[in-house]
């Protein structure tokens, strides 16, 4: 007979995702105290801080005193410097606390002494143990000073290099959804509330059953490496309350900027039983419009009877192309500034608007248009080269069919060339420069050039210019004396 084989049955496991959250600092214990409150569930809360006192009063599963021997558990006096070197001196042990963990939420409050300087060293211990590391903090109240502010700036920008996202909280928006007569306990409590939104609004999409349930990959997907977050939270009751919801969470005060952009968005819809699928689909829907085109959005849905009627929505977007303080400038702010190529367009251009002048070049001009040639010199010129023109008289006006004058002595069929001397050359050169007709051989001038009528033109002389005219006997022409 052979014998039964026991029957092994393996240890339970359990798959959930294990989420930590951390507070650093008075403001960090502080807002761990308001969840513990809440009752977040299905998270587990750790407490680190220089001051003991604080540390007493505080209810986190796990209590780290740090900087015992630098400041003896009396604070980090607001030295950002000493609440660092407090967190360094500990490393070992936070590190300890944090092993296991898939999800670690750094909340502290930014400006202080722990909180500023410690929450960089907790976020890189945090995600050199491979655990998804998210950042939560506020910025401080604008009465707390300048110094307070500057300091929280610093470590909000040391604090961005060390954690996959940072959701910066602040708090001077809270006074622009608070009474004019809330108290200034009241005042931080509202801060304490607003982290415990945002740190509820991605563990319930995880750790509660929901109507829509999502997963720790799903969450992981959105927030790894993505850099600067925004969150609104809203809130409505009555007709339509799942929309006005949303669209108050899109336009929240606490939005630093707007939405639009975000390649990554996290909504949480939380509601009572009655709460609507076609409710959820057009929250969602103006969530998604509101986000870039091809956004991954992760979308959760946690019934929740303690609410009744109310609807709360809450969004986080990760994932912006751009820092989100210039999205407070305008877009044409970006008007853009001139592009480099352009500054070659009129070189570019330029043969185009000399093509009209080439093409006149080829024409053939006319004999009128030449440009006329620079003036020489000329020789010294005698009355008896050059006679001075008489004045013209005023001429009656043209008769239609004027008195035909005597007939001009004919030319012989072959003059013979008289000879002219170089000085005439010259003197017909420079002549034509000024506009002016040369002497002819008798006295006289020529024909003019624009075939007017002269005092001693002829009928039916053709008006070419530089004619020259040559009788056969000198003496037929009333000559004067000195010139024959």
């Amino acid at each position: 007979m052979r014998a039964e084989r026991p029957l092994v049955v393996a240890a339970p496991q359990n798959y959930l995702a294990v989420i930590k959250v951390v507070g650093i600092g008075g403001g960090g214990v502080n807002a761990v105290n308001r969840m513990i409150e809440e009752g977040l569930k299905g998270v587990e809360f750790i407490a680190i801080n220089t001051d003991a006192q604080a540390l007493l009063m505080s209810d986190a599963d796990v209590k780290l005193d740090v900087g015992r021997e630098l400041t003896r558990g009396l604070g980090a006096g607001a030295n950002p410097e000493v609440g660092r070197k407090a967190a360094e001196d500990h490393r070992e042990e936070i590190e300890e606390v944090l092993k296991g963990a898939d999800m670690v939420f750094v909340t502290a409050g930014e400006g202080g002494g722990t909180g500023t300087g410690g929450a960089p060293v907790v976020a890189d211990i945090a995600r050199s143990l491979g655990a998804l590391t998210i950042g939560v903090v506020t910025r401080p109240f604008g009465f707390e000073g300048k110094r307070r502010a500057t300091q929280a700036e610093s470590g909000i920008a040391m604090l961005r290099d060390e954690v996959d996202t940072l959701i910066v909280i602040p708090n001077d928006r809270l006074l622009s959804i608070s009474d004019r007569q809330v108290s200034v306990l009241d005042a931080f409590k509202a801060a304490d509330q607003v982290l415990l939104s945002g740190v509820q609004g991605i563990t319930d999409l995880i750790t509660t059953p929901g109507l829509i349930n999502l997963d720790f990959a799903d969450v992981k997907s959105v927030m790894s490496g993505a850099g600067s977050a925004l969150m609104g939270i809203g809130s409505a009751r009555g007709d339509d309350r799942a929309v006005a919801a949303a669209e108050m969470a899109i336009s929240s005060p606490l939005l630093e900027a707007s939405i639009d952009g975000a390649h990554g968005v996290l909504l949480s819809i939380q509601g009572g039983s009655d709460l609507g699928l076609f409710e959820i689909n057009e929250a969602a829907q103006l969530v998604a419009n509101s986000a870039a085109p091809e956004a991954n959005i992760i979308f959760g849905a946690v019934i929740d009877d303690a609410l009744g009627d109310e609807v709360r929505v809450t969004v986080i977007a990760a994932g912006f192309d751009e820092p989100r303080n210039e999205s407070l400038t305008p877009p044409n702010e970006a008007q853009a500034k001139p592009e480099a190529p352009r500054r070659t367009e009129p070189a570019a251009t330029e043969p185009r608007r000399q093509e009209p002048a080439a093409a006149e070049l080829t024409r053939p001009e006319p004999v009128r248009e030449r440009e006329p040639e620079p003036p020489r010199e000329e020789p010294p010129r005698t009355a008896a080269s050059v006679r001075p023109e008489p004045e013209p008289e005023p001429e009656p006006e043209p008769e239609p069919e004027p008195e035909p004058e005597p007939e001009p002595v004919q030319q012989s069929p072959e003059p013979e060339p008289v000879d002219v001397a170089d000085e005439e050359d010259e003197e017909e050169q420079s002549a034509r420069t000024r506009n002016i007709r040369p002497v002819s051989d008798t006295g006289y001038n020529e024909v003019r050039r624009t075939g007017t009528e002269g005092p001693f033109s002829r009928p039916n002389d053709v008006p070419t210019p530089r004619r020259r005219v040559v009788f056969d006997d000198p003496d037929d022409l009333d000559v004067p004396d000195f010139l024959k």
